[in-house]
């Protein structure tokens, strides 16, 4: 019963993270193990369990996105994760932090300032996160010019 609920929840709705949460929940009633849903949906174990406890005391509206029901953010042990993850990158990228958040922790801030504190709470300025820019890269930017350079000349002869 509840595997055809949940598989009818995915087809009828558009929303990826809906249909994802479904998803996780349906494979642990099919019998998969957390750590094969992980990874497979690439989502963690305490998201799938929070999934798995909302649709049990919620049926399909604890799947739901405007469910009342859930916490709008971070638990502590989620907000260490995220500073871990945030800190083993290279580079870093708001709408890649934005996506990570609501995908595995169901977490959505109204405001990009709630973002950027998770960066600076990571010990990373607004600064590192943007890539560098080619324009600082002399040789490149004479080449580009070199090879523009009959663009110009055509264009001022004209």
């Amino acid at each position: 019963m509840a595997i055809t609920e949940l598989q009818e929840f995915i087809d009828s709705r558009p929303d990826a993270r809906e249909v994802r949460k479904a998803l996780a929940v349906k494979l642990v009633y099919q019998g998969y193990k957390y750590e094969e849903i992980q990874t497979i949906l690439d989502v963690s174990v305490g998201s799938i369990t929070s999934w798995k406890q909302a649709y049990k005391e919620n049926g399909i509206l604890g799947l739901r996105l405007n469910h009342k029901g859930r916490k709008s953010y971070l638990s502590d042990e989620q907000l260490q994760e995220v500073l871990s993850w945030l800190q083993t990158k290279d580079t870093w990228e708001l709408g890649e932090l934005e996506y990570k958040l609501a995908f595995e922790y169901d977490v959505i801030y109204e405001s990009k300032r709630s973002y950027y504190d998770l960066f600076d709470a990571a010990g990373i300025s607004w600064k590192k996160t943007t890539g560098l820019n080619p324009k600082a890269d002399k040789e490149a930017v004479a080449a580009k010019k070199n090879r523009l350079k009959h663009c110009w000349q055509a264009t001022e002869t004209r």
